[in-house]
């Protein structure tokens, strides 16, 4: 079993992660890592952890023997210092998106990560689900001809009290829900994004959003003359989809991104429409049983610390379009891989009772 530390007890935590360990057959929860202890406290109760540990005592925890990885999921500007202090004590780390908030941070993640010897990966729950999978080999095998263009709303309503509704964390719809849509365009086209362009705003009216945008609607310039365009906000009906419009053929996914519910893809092509529906798993026991596998055969997961910093440099290039209102020219990168079948966990989700 590879034992976990969670440091962060939000609502991804409680919601989705601390249930899903508890299907991987090869994962486990023996610390909690909170600035809340007695809220803390009865989370370890309920799911049967047995140390439970202040921010102040985190450099102790990740420096014993109690744990061999952890999972962080604090605000988006503390993700590098909470995963630096574990990697340079040789502890494996997941950490949620973005995976940091600078370029020099991811590096310094990806160099500690290397020295040390532990594995670093980022939280790209979709990378282990069969739909995403499937859409992604199903535009590889030709069924939509040559992809040319991706589109993809994501969007919802955020409570006032979510903090990614603070700029000192860097939050916002583009850092919250538009990595999902870069992420995905990056391994449609199988490249890496050369220019972005943005343009932002902001309900002055709404409390909610005194210090950051509401909506962001971003195009990005692939080569080969491959465009993406996609829309993200947190005060809008609550949408979730993705097309891919090839040269002899769309494709169409929804949900695109979220884990509630199963994923439907319908392809429409000179043969008709074909739809798919997707058997409904759980994502982040997918993602945990795959992590936990790659630290038990010493394996490098496929949506690792590079990974992570290909979605950040196209995050930040887009942060500078919107701010300035002038398109963002990106240093032509390589794009290494994407995530394949071999990445797949199906994992089934536990029924209510």
């Amino acid at each position: 079993m590879i034992r976990y530390a969670v440091v962060g007890l939000g609502w991804i935590s409680r919601q989705a992660f601390l249930p899903a360990v508890l299907l991987t057959g090869n994962s486990v929860v023996t610390a909690l890592v909170s600035g809340t202890i007695e809220k803390a406290g009865a989370i370890a109760a309920r799911y049967g952890v047995e140390r439970v540990v202040s921010y102040e005592d985190y450099d102790e925890l990740v420096s014993s023997d109690l744990i061999d990885a952890v999972y962080i999921a604090v605000p988006n500007s503390l993700h590098a210092v909470f995963a630096l202090k574990a990697l340079e004590h040789g502890k494996h780390v997941m950490v949620e998106k973005p995976i940091a908030t600078s370029q020099a941070d991811a590096e310094a993640m990806i160099a500690v990560a290397q020295h040390r010897g532990a594995l670093l990966m980022t939280s790209y729950r979709l990378h282990h689900d069969v739909g995403t999978i499937e859409a992604l080999q199903s535009i590889r095998s030709g069924a939509i001809g040559d992809p040319r263009f991706f589109g993809a709303t994501f969007t919802f309503q955020s409570d006032a009290d979510n903090h990614r509704l603070n700029p000192e964390h860097w939050g916002g719809p583009l850092q919250d829900i538009g990595i999902y849509c870069i992420n995905a365009a990056r391994h449609v086209f199988a490249a890496e994004p050369v220019e972005v362009f943005a343009a932002s705003c902001r309900n002055d009216n709404d409390p909610r959003f005194r210090d950051i945008s509401d909506s962001i609607a971003v195009t990005l310039r692939f080569p080969g003359q491959r465009l993406a365009q996609f829309f993200c906000s947190f005060a809008a009906y609550p949408s979730d989809t993705y097309q891919v419009v090839g040269t002899e053929g769309v494709l169409n996914m929804q949900p695109g991104f979220r884990f509630e519910t199963p994923m439907s893809m319908t392809i429409e092509n000179s043969t008709g429409p074909q739809r798919t529906d997707f058997a409904h798993y759980d994502h982040f026991a997918g993602q945990i049983a795959y992590f936990s596998k790659c630290i038990a055969d010493g394996a490098r997961p496929v949506d690792d610390g590079q990974e992570g910093l290909a979605d950040l440099r196209v995050l930040l290039a887009i942060d500078r379009s919107a701010l300035t209102g002038l398109p963002v020219s990106l240093e032509p990168q390589v794009y290494r891989h994407g995530p394949d079948a071999s990445s797949v966990r199906m994992i089934e989700p536990k029924v209510a009772t």
